[in-house]
């Protein structure tokens, strides 16, 4: 009989492990084919994908064709820290410090405010007890980074609206999750309900996060000054990104805050001072990659994981949690981004706040956040129903409906404009350092010349009608110059960062130079 059993036993788990290879498979074959189809057709480009493949997710959900169960473990361990580092790691921070007030200011405070203003409303309203409404309210109080930065991608929203949009869900993530935890840790009655003690506690969630995320960061990046293999370079960021989050998690931190510490960190000052441009692309492109291709399954699943019958079951409490999170949103975007303007020189005018409001989506981390309820607590299944109601709203009626807001408003403006010439003065750059190769290439008395000069005079050709090209935008459109100076500080503060790291790795200097010309562009910014 166990001869029997030992034979059967690695077939089942055979079996097993084959099922879930099968349905992942499905999985991503599905995603990347609905991605893919967006990008190539022109009709269904005027969808953002991350929306497109909610729909489809949701088409599956109708007829009942479930593709594999949504843990919040597979997302807040296996999905949530590369979307929150390649979001982070492509942040700039010197545009993120112009807005840093108003930034912590909606993912600080906002985050209070939306927890209380939407718990009391649903508690009064419904039948909701107020410890399940204020749970409701935590998961809900978060805009998602994963929703609202793809989106804004999409639509080419301008620079400031853009970082400011991405900052604040960058950082609300990690203070909504401790704001749950706490809540969570109260609700089932082994938390202290004195301010003091979960003041304490906040700070101790959010400390351990910095303070991992900046050991992390930081050492990666002294790290990588000492050789120059992409590859390797590469290996370490996404490293990074799991590791951080895990140590966090296991010292009782924020995992959300650390991988974005670590992200802005590396981001902005280790692919600086520790890699050279080329493997900058390279990191780059392959964050890109990665948050393409995990964004096209969470998306997905989100939608597929939509149970109907549930929904039209609690769809009182998701009308009432629908409008106490668009006016909570209001009075966090209208009234912090006035009080902003009062105390900052980032001003967001009341076009750009009204945009903030409506597109402030709510998507993976709130459907993770609240299928994290532990399973003991009564009021689990109401909360569910109601945070993925919620989440289908905002991402279908709100998501779909503000590239309409943005064009009404005129808040796109030049920004495609604006690409179209940073694309002509990177091809300006590239030809140019072509023709210096040609002009001084020892190789060049061992050709042919009358080839040579047709060479020389092809890429002339081709540079001189990329020149008349960037004149003629400059004269029709005089505010484009001021980008010319943005890529010329950057390019400097490029050379002077990638001198440093050359001196470190050849042995001529023992530790990075702090950047001169960054205090200096910045002084005489003041002046």
């Amino acid at each position: 009989m166990q001869t029997i059993l030992l034979t059967v036993e690695p077939s089942l788990s055979e079996i097993s492990i084959k099922g879930n290879l099968e349905q992942f498979l499905i999985v991503l074959s599905v995603s990347l084919s609905v991605a893919t189809v967006s990008r190539i057709f022109s009709w269904f480009r005027q969808i953002p994908y991350t929306l497109l493949l909610v729909i489809v997710g949701l088409g599956l959900a109708f007829v009942d064709i479930r593709l594999v169960n949504l843990s919040p473990e597979l997302i807040l361990e296996i999905f949530l820290p590369p979307l929150l580092f390649e979001a982070a790691w492509n942040i700039r921070w010197r545009s993120l410090k112009d807005s840093l007030l108003p930034v912590s200011l909606f993912a600080i405070i906002g985050v209070v405010i939306s927890v209380v203003g939407i718990a009391f409303p649903l508690s009064h309203f419904t039948d909701l007890s107020l410890a399940t409404a204020l749970l409701v309210g935590a998961s809900l109080s978060a805009t998602d980074p994963v929703s609202v930065v793809a989106l804004f991608r999409e639509l080419g929203a301008s620079k400031r609206l853009t970082i400011v949009m991405e900052g604040e869900s960058l950082f609300n993530d990690g203070v909504a999750v401790v704001a749950f935890l706490l809540l969570v840790d109260i609700a089932i009655g082994g938390g202290d309900f004195a301010i003091s003690s979960i003041v304490i506690r906040f700070l101790t969630f959010v400390g351990i996060g910095l303070g991992i995320g900046s050991i992390i960061g930081f050492g990666i990046s002294y790290l990588t000054q000492r050789f120059d293999l992409p590859l390797v370079e590469q290996s370490l960021t996404l490293v990074s990104a799991y590791g951080t989050y895990l140590i966090t998690e296991e010292l009782g931190g924020s995992g959300v805050i650390g991988v974005v510490t670590v992200g802005i960190i590396l981001g902005n000052f280790g692919s600086r001072i520790g890699m050279n441009p080329r493997t900058r692309l390279l990191v780059s492109e392959f964050w890109d990659f990665l948050a393409f291709f995990v964004n096209s399954i969470v998306f997905l699943l989100i939608g597929d994981q939509i149970n109907f019958a549930s929904l039209q079951k609690n769809i009182d409490l998701i009308i009432v949690a629908i409008a106490t999170v668009l006016v909570t949103r209001a009075i966090v975007i209208f009234g912090l981004g006035n009080l902003s303007n009062l105390l900052s020189k980032t001003q967001l005018n009341l076009r750009e706040q009204t945009v903030l409001w409506w597109g402030g989506l709510r998507g993976s981390v709130s459907i993770a956040i609240a299928l994290s309820v532990p399973i003991i607590f009564t009021g689990r299944q109401e909360i569910i129903n109601t945070v993925f109601g919620v989440v289908l709203f905002t991402l279908l009626v709100q998501g779909l409906t503000t590239k309409w807001l943005l064009k009404s408003l005129d808040l796109i403006g030049d920004q495609p404009l604006r690409q179209e010439y940073s694309e002509l003065l990177a091809r300006k750059v590239a030809l140019g350092r072509v023709i210096n190769y040609l002009n001084n290439n020892e190789l060049a008395s061992e050709i042919d010349p009358e080839y040579y000069r047709y060479q020389q005079g092809l890429v002339k050709g081709e540079l001189q009608g990329i020149e008349d090209k960037i004149d003629t935008l400059q004269r029709e459109h005089e505010n484009l110059r001021s980008l010319t100076m943005e890529q010329l500080q950057e390019q400097l503060l490029d050379i002077e960062a990638d001198t440093y790291a050359e001196f470190i790795r050849a042995g001529k200097l023992n530790e990075n130079l702090s950047p001169v010309l960054q205090e200096i562009m910045a002084k005489a910014g003041d002046t």
